[in-house]
This record gives C-alpha cells, structure tokens and sequence, in this order.
C-alpha cells in the first residue's frame, strides 16, 4: 500500500511496523515531530506500551478469560497490534481513530502483521466509538487511552464502555496543567487544582485519578487503582472498575487534598472535599497551600506490582535496567505515605550541599522511621518521619 507521505519500515516488540518517517516532518530542532506528521506515532513511547503489555497480562491472568481490548484513538495502531500479538489470551482487539489517513496506515499494518481476524478497525470520534459499547453486553474488558495531551475528554465514555471489574487505562500528557504551571487548565480538565512542589508530579498523578474517581462515581462505579508511573513527560494510570453505589461512595471517601507548607516543607493530607479556609501550618505558623481535590488512596497495588515484576521477568517484553529498576520501585513504594522529599530541593532552600540519599535514608532508619526511594524522583524519598525530622536529617548527612 501507498501513503502520500514519507514512510519507514520499524520493529517493534513483536510487530513490524510502516509508520510515518518522521525526520520529514521536522522544519526545527525544537519542533515535536510526532504532532506534525499527518498520522501520530510516538516512539519515545515504547516504554509505555511496553509496560501496558505487561499490565493487561497480569490482569488477563489474574481474571482467568480471554480479553476484549479496546484502542480508542490508534493512530498507526502499534499499540494494538502488539497487545494482539504479544499478550496471551486476547481474544478480539478493536481499534479506532477519527483521522482517515491513520486508519488506512492501522489497516495496513494489521494486514501486515496477519491479524485481520483478529483486530477490527473503525474510524470515527473516539466518544462515539465507545458509546456505541456502552450496553451491557457490548463492553469492554480494557481500554487503554493514550492521547495527545489530555485522557479527560473521553473519561465518561469510556467508563461507560468498560464492563464490571475491566482494566481502564490512562495516558496525561498534559503535565504542564497537572504540575502547577497552568492551575486553571487543570482545573477545567480534572476537578482539582495542582500546586508547584518538589513532588508535583505525584500530585498529577493523584489529579488524574480523581477525576476518574469523579467520573465513575456519578455511574455508581467504584475505582480501584492497580498501578501507576511518571515517565519522561507523561503520567499513566491503571484502574479496574467495578459497579456498585457503595463501592463509589468508598472511592470517593478517598478524596480530599495535600496540604503544603513551602516555608518548613511540612505537608499534610486532609481527607474529604468540603472546603477549608486559612489552614496554617501547624509547626510554622505560614498558611498553607492546598492541591486538590484529589486521591488521596494507594497509587499502586502491592500484589499488582508483585505479579508485572514477575511478568518483567518472564522476558515477555524486553526491558532495560532502568525500567525493570522503576518497577521494583513502584513496587516497593506502594504502601509508603503519600508525598515524598527531594533531598537536593530541600538542600537548595537550606543552602547546604546535597548529600547521598543513602545517608538520608539511612539516618531516618536508625532514628526509626520507615523510608522508601521513590520512582517520580531519583533524589526523592518517602518516609512516615515529619519535615522538621528530615530536615535535621539532612543537616547532619552533609
């Protein structure tokens, strides 16, 4: 098949790939070639397909039946592809994209890679291609969401579209808005308002699930986060759904906001969404600023990390040192308190060198706290130990 623009031939995973050539479409060295070439293909995002192959596995497994997976905006349809060809027991996938010439370049591909039996193809709006499975016997079991910039659009449809108990995953691009830099914009898109801390990317994560949390409660569905991760220059998610008044109302009783002090960096949870005034620090007297509404529940689940760990292992997917190191992370930062410190940050404002953060942890553990590193940030930690007491940690590190 012809496209009117350039293309090239990539391996991928298991799939082999015609895909926009995208140094064609790249005027200027600060131009972001993906948005300018005619279909969307990202390869800086293999690490989280990679990682999205691993995660529908360990649900697959942990369901015992085959999966009906949904790609509402496919682009080339390399994602999609490789969940057919390298997850076990998916029995149908179905993509869809509203741009033409990207559905012509997905059919392509899926044809390539034999899979037409397998993989059906669409090609209209995104909100319209999930609420056309709405009905209960047309969900369903996963949806993966990865748009350029924002998953917020397409949350009512596709919690909607998701059968009870299926796996929604989430893609934020847009983490200018959720880091604090335009408060507004994340407020319009996600419910809540972000503030500019050292662990503000924590804070995207936590925006992006309430207002999933939000979305699905005002359908009587409860969200239960299975795992997530900051990379590079987005956040994801991964949730399972499971219907239930009640179990909305628990999801939505762990909703409330951060509250952070940037003169001492103390910081607080407050649980709840009924709104406060002039909440002061409690060990400097400042006020504090709030981020939120937002989740305040785990980011991860213990036994979901456990199991993509040992999916890692199993060589579905080959991963370097530096993710199959973030999984172990996740993993082991997933019943740690939340917010976590940046020692360096920290170092800056106190005018001091920055000192291992071994010896931090290290220090705080002697003094009997609980510390774990953390994967938002290699300078981060979490730790049940108050500010004050990291910060004196940190003084006598140095």
């Amino acid at each position: 098949m012809s496209f009117e623009f350039p293309v090239e031939i990539i391996k991928e995973g298991a799939a082999i790939l015609a895909v926009p050539k995208l140094d064609a479409f790249k005027k200027a060295p600060w131009e972001y070639a993906p948005s300018k070439a005619p279909v969307f293909y990202n390869p800086a995002m293999k690490l989280n397909r990679d990682i999205a192959i691993l995660a529908i596995q360990v649900f697959q497994r942990m369901i015992g039946r085959e999966l009906l997976i949904a790609e509402p905006l496919a682009g080339c349809g390399v994602r999609g592809i490789r969940f057919a060809i390298e997850i076990d027991g998916v029995q149908h996938v179905y993509l869809n994209d509203i741009n033409p010439l990207a559905f012509k370049m997905a059919k392509h591909n899926v044809e390539r890679n034999g899979l037409s039996k397998r993989i059906s193809l669409s090609n209209e709006d995104a909100n319209l291609f999930m609420s056309r499975h709405a009905a209960p016997h047309k969900r369903f079991d996963c949806i993966d969401i990865d748009p350029f910039g924002s998953p917020a659009p397409f949350l009512d449809s596709a919690v909607r579209a998701l059968r009870d108990g299926g796996l929604l995953a989430l893609t934020a691009t847009d983490t200018a808005p959720l880091c604090g830099v335009h408060p507004k914009a994340a407020y319009r898109k996600y419910g809540g308002f972000p503030i500019r801390t050292e662990y503000c990317h924590e804070i995207a994560v936590r925006l992006l699930i309430g207002a999933l949390v939000m979305t699905a409660a005002k359908h009587e569905i409860g969200v239960k986060i299975l795992f997530s991760h900051k990379s590079a220059h987005y956040v994801r998610v991964y949730a399972s759904l499971f219907h239930g008044a009640k179990k909305a109302d628990i999801s939505l009783s762990k909703m409330g906001y951060i509250l952070h002090c940037f003169n001492c960096f103390h910081r607080e949870i407050s649980l709840g969404i009924e709104p406060f005034l002039n909440e002061k620090c409690c060990e400097c007297g400042v006020p504090l600023k709030a981020a939120g509404p937002l989740w305040l529940g785990r980011l991860a689940d213990e036994d979901f990390c456990k199991r993509i760990k040992q999916e890692a292992t199993a060589g579905r997917v080959e991963l370097d040192g530096q993710t199959r190191k973030m999984l172990a992370l996740i993993w082991g930062e997933s019943m740690a308190p939340a917010t976590y410190f940046v020692i360096d940050k920290i170092c800056d404002k106190l005018g001091l060198p920055s000192p291992p953060v071994e010896k931090v942890m290290e220090m705080l553990t002697e003094e009997g706290f609980k510390v774990w590193p953390t994967h938002f940030n290699t300078c981060g930690i979490r730790t049940d130990a108050p500010a004050k007491v990291v910060l004196e940690s940190i003084k006598r590190s140095v």
